[in-house]
């Protein structure tokens, strides 16, 4: 070609081949850059949304300071208009917040007394006083921004398979086309004609194509996810949620709206009903349970006061206990009340009556004695059976492993379109049951609410938490559908087959 005319003073060189292959390799370099560009303004708009200032109380004075100098416990002003500073919890006042950098909803949201706020959040027409709580990289947002960073410097395991691969293949690249040179000359042809087909084993065999692929495409998957305010965690995630073909839903907050009410309330202690409900209010107040907050408003409802207590203690998907008032109480579900030796039969008719509804049951006992039922009910979660029914059409088996009972489970399932329920199951149950599946050969997605799933999202080959996902959850997941339509999970699928589908 022209590298050879350059000897021919008869010919013209015009090197067009290899412009045209220095061209392309340019090309798909910008377009590899211009996916990246697009996830760094994702990340400005986010970044964006933090304060500079903000207005701190201390006594009767206010002053406007950076936010760098914001500590938690600081209480701040938050004037209507203005955007939430850092994360925290509102001690007085009320006001609409948007939250829509991390809900995905342009609706804004109640926030009163007890209440928590995100850093970014835009304050409504209300005053709100709040207390910081988490402050700088601590924050939501802050997580958020670090996430997608960490999703755009990853590699997929497909991705660092073709570094490999290209770097072993350049030196095998070229000691092929100087065997092919050498064996054009042994034939005795011209050594322009074994130099023209050194050069194209050279060509053809380039690796150019695999090395800007790959990267090109985890930049615009991500991209494509936070718009969708999916955020990936984990890059990885991406190769293997194409290959999934078992997802395991957790039933509350994650199947269901995660807005629990407390629907019937059955005290057989002979104390005060007012003072059963303070009891269990007092306990759960200490927890983050979607129940527990639900059993906290109801008394907040009644104008209840929230008591002080000792030796709180938290077990995932069982209950909680701690001291009030010198009492021992304890919420949780049956089968925890069972390892207690704690008997329920006497309400037995009435907690199969309530489960049938769809609802959750929590006991509550008092000094190792059966003191009261609450029955809390939930929706659910909009989108549900549209996500069962495409997931079906994808060959997906659906299941809902649960801490909850059979019956209270069950109806929830059935609405919701899934395959199968797993009951009354504690984390190492779940844990167990995943691993089962693993050992068949199953690839495992888990979606849960990020509360008390961390272990066993851990345990599946991809994790999914919907909803405000912070703390261990962030640390765990490898998704964060952060608008809470598990609808998403869908469009998760289809990026990730979407990404895969470039190395195919």
């Amino acid at each position: 070609g022209s590298l050879l005319s350059i000897f021919d003073v008869r010919r013209h060189a015009y090197f067009d081949a290899a412009t045209a292959i220095i061209g392309f390799v340019q090309l798909g370099r910008y377009l590899e850059e211009l996916a990246k560009s697009k996830m760094v303004h994702e990340v400005e708009d986010l970044v964006n949304m933090q304060a500079q200032n903000a207005s701190l109380l201390q006594g009767d004075n206010e002053s406007l300071v950076s936010i760098d100098k914001i500590q938690i416990g600081d209480v701040l002003l938050i004037r209507p208009g203005e955007r939430i500073p850092v994360d925290g919890i509102v001690l007085s006042g009320l006001s609409s917040v948007n939250e829509s950098m991390v809900t995905g909803s342009n609706t804004p949201c109640i926030k009163e007394k007890g209440h928590k706020l995100f850093d970014g959040g835009i304050n409504g027409s209300g005053v709100l006083h709040m207390q910081a709580t988490a402050i700088g990289k601590d924050t939501v947002l802050a997580g958020l921004v670090h996430m997608i960073d960490q999703t755009q410097s990853s590699k997929l395991q497909i991705q660092k398979t073709v570094d490999i691969f290209s770097a072993r293949l350049t030196p095998a690249i070229m000691f092929l086309s100087a065997l092919t040179f050498g064996g054009w000359v042994v034939r005795g042809e011209q050594v322009a004609h074994a130099f023209a087909n050194a050069i194209s084993v050279l060509l053809i065999s380039c690796p150019c194509a695999l090395g800007l692929a790959t990267p090109a495409a985890t930049s615009v998957s991500s991209g494509q996810a936070a718009k969708r305010k999916v955020y990936i965690r984990n890059g990885n995630a991406l190769e293997q949620m194409a290959t999934i073909d078992t997802i395991i839903f957790d039933k509350t907050g994650t199947l269901t709206d995660g807005h629990a009410k407390v629907a019937s309330f059955l005290n057989i202690s002979g104390l005060d009903d007012d003072y059963i409900v303070q009891l269990a209010a007092s306990v759960e107040h200490n927890s983050e349970h979607l129940l527990g907050k639900a059993i906290v408003e109801y008394a907040r409802s009644l104008e209840l006061v929230i008591l002080p207590t000792a030796k709180f203690h938290s077990i995932p998907d069982q209950g909680v206990r701690a001291e009030v008032d010198t009492l021992e109480v304890l919420l949780g579900n049956e089968s925890w009340l069972e390892q207690q030796d704690i008997d329920v039969a006497v309400i037995q008719d009435t907690a199969k009556q309530w489960a049938k509804l769809g609802d959750t049951l929590i006991y509550l006992v008092i000094d190792n004695k059966l003191a009261a039922l609450f029955s809390l009910r939930d929706h659910i979660r909009k989108g549900a059976r549209e996500l069962m029914d495409y997931l079906h059409s994808q060959g997906i088996e659906t299941l809902m492993v649960t801490g909850d009972t059979k019956a209270s489970a069950l109806p929830i399932a059935d609405l919701a379109g899934i395959d199968s329920v797993t009951a009354n199951a504690s984390p190492a149950r779940k844990i167990k049951f995943i691993r089962d599946l693993q050992t068949k050969g199953r690839v495992v997605a888990m979606i849960g609410d990020g509360i008390n799933d961390a272990p066993v999202l851990a345990a599946a080959n991809v994790s999914l938490v919907v909803g405000n996902a912070v703390g261990i959850a962030v640390e765990t997941a490898d998704y964060i559908l952060v608008d809470s339509d598990i609808r998403k999970v869908a469009e998760v699928l289809d990026i990730s087959k979407q990404t895969l589908s470039v190395f195919s």
